[in-house]
């Protein structure tokens, strides 16, 4: 019911900046998520928003990323600041239906629609 398409990795050095992209078609009722996986480690989530405009964030970022949306072009973007060799990891997006009382997570187990992923490499 909903296909996601992310676009936008590529290699940087640190200090640098990338701007992630995340196509969505089908049910756009629904809450979005970034989430990152480097090899050998977990699935970490990032960020999360609702419909509403509601967002949340893992402490783990710092500030350093952000998320926003493009109500019109069906997008939702993760823009990355001042990236790390410790950010490298596959990076993906993640969409649930959204229910009565459901709320940003960024737990991977809340989701159960996702993109293929977008590699983002950090050199130092």
């Amino acid at each position: 019911q909903v296909h996601l398409v992310e676009s936008g990795g590529g290699s940087v050095q640190a200090g640098g900046s990338l701007s992630l992209s995340c196509a969505v078609t089908g049910n756009t009722n629904i809450v979005m998520g970034w989430f990152r996986q480097a090899p050998g480690k977990e699935r970490e989530g990032i960020t999360s928003i609702r419909p509403d405009g509601s967002i949340l964030y893992a402490s783990s970022i710092k500030g350093r990323f952000s998320i926003a949306t493009d109500i019109a072009k069906n997008t939702v973007y993760l823009q990355m600041n001042s990236l790390k060799p410790e950010d490298t990891a596959m990076y993906y997006c993640a969409a649930e239906i959204i229910s009565l009382g459901s709320y940003c997570s960024t737990a991977a187990t809340a989701y159960n629609y996702w993109g293929q992923g977008t590699q983002v490499t950090v050199s130092d």
